[in-house]
């Protein structure tokens, strides 16, 4: 797939390991742009880009590139996706794609004005552990699915610098590993939830440093997620039938779980490899834009916005520039 010709936005520590992502699957990267010619000079020589952007506007004008992909903090997502999508760019942009469901919208209606493909670099949607674990779910191999536990817990050194904690950057645990927690949540239960109740406590920068989340919909499918990002605690999902229930560790790149069920049996589910999770990113890409059919996951992702913007209106937490 060399002919579709990448170009990376953002040239950070995340967009370093999606480089390698994109070479393993297509062997080049086009096109690399940052604020800083330097900067980009600096990416462009360790991954043998060809073009060298110290202006992103310029970069999204180059006629040659046919996807950009975004690592950008998310604060800034829904402009560079704009630009991105008024250049006629298809897009696959970090999560958390943007910060609230209003961004989203008119992103989704702007691309489908232009055919333009846009999808979320979200793992939980595009490891095959979850494609196959989804098909077992819906099959009643577990019984009735009835509740989903997700916990995540990612220690950041204190730093009121750091944009983790800036709420000017959209900083936050929600944002940045509850975005994994509330995927893996929406991408196993049968609709959308319509009732959620939270608690929050705050970090000192107005941010969400820890939380807890229920979640229910009108299939009477419940969801209870744990989040922190000032204490580790384990990356682990649970979800639970009638008949057994499935446990999934380090569940943002999974490629094993185990299925426990009411009789004692214990079925072990191994697909895929953790270590190729940003290149399966990129072959879903590669494919969605091959055969001009934006990804179901888009929907997933707008409802796991919307979630999140009822819980922050629940905390009461907004950003400066919403």
């Amino acid at each position: 797939m060399n002919h579709i010709k990448w170009a990376i936005l953002g040239p950070g520590t995340v967009a370093a390991d999606f480089a390698k992502a994109i070479l393993e699957v297509n062997h080049s990267i086009y096109a690399v742009g940052a604020r800083k010619f330097e900067q980009a000079k600096k990416f462009a020589n360790k991954y043998n880009i060809e073009k060298i952007y110290g202006d992103c506007q310029e970069m999204l004008k180059d006629d040659k590139i046919d996807v950009v992909y975004i690592s950008t903090p998310h604060s800034n997502h829904y402009e560079y996706i704009i630009e991105s999508l008024k250049n006629n760019k298809h897009v696959l942009c970090e999560k958390a794609i943007t910060v609230n469901s209003k961004q989203l919208r008119e992103i989704v209606n702007l691309a489908k004005q232009k055919n333009l493909i846009v999808a979320e670099a979200m793992t939980v949607y595009h490891m095959p552990l979850y494609k196959k674990l989804r098909q077992i779910v819906r099959s009643g191999q577990i019984g009735k699915l009835k509740m989903i536990q997700v916990s995540f817990g990612s220690h950041k050194e204190y730093d009121v610098t750091n944009r983790f904690f800036s709420k000017e950057l959209a900083g936050g645990a929600l944002l940045d590993i509850g975005t994994y927690a509330l995927s893996f949540t929406r991408y196993f239960l049968s609709n959308q939830p319509n009732q959620v109740l939270t608690t929050v406590k705050q970090f000192e920068t107005g941010v969400d440093e820890q939380s807890g989340i229920i979640l229910k919909n009108s299939a009477d499918e419940m969801a209870v997620i744990s989040l922190t990002m000032r204490a580790k605690m384990p990356k682990r999902g649970i979800i639970a039938g009638e008949l057994g229930f499935i446990t999934v560790d380090d569940f943002p790149r999974a490629s094993k779980a185990i299925i426990n069920y009411l009789d004692g049996k214990v079925e072990v589910i191994e697909v895929g490899e953790a270590s190729k999770a940003l290149a399966y990113e990129v072959e879903d890409m590669n494919n969605s834009i091959l055969h001009a059919s934006n990804a179901d996951e888009l929907g997933l992702s707008m409802d796991v916005l919307n979630i999140m913007d009822e819980v922050r209106n629940q905390w009461g937490i907004k950003y400066p520039f919403e």
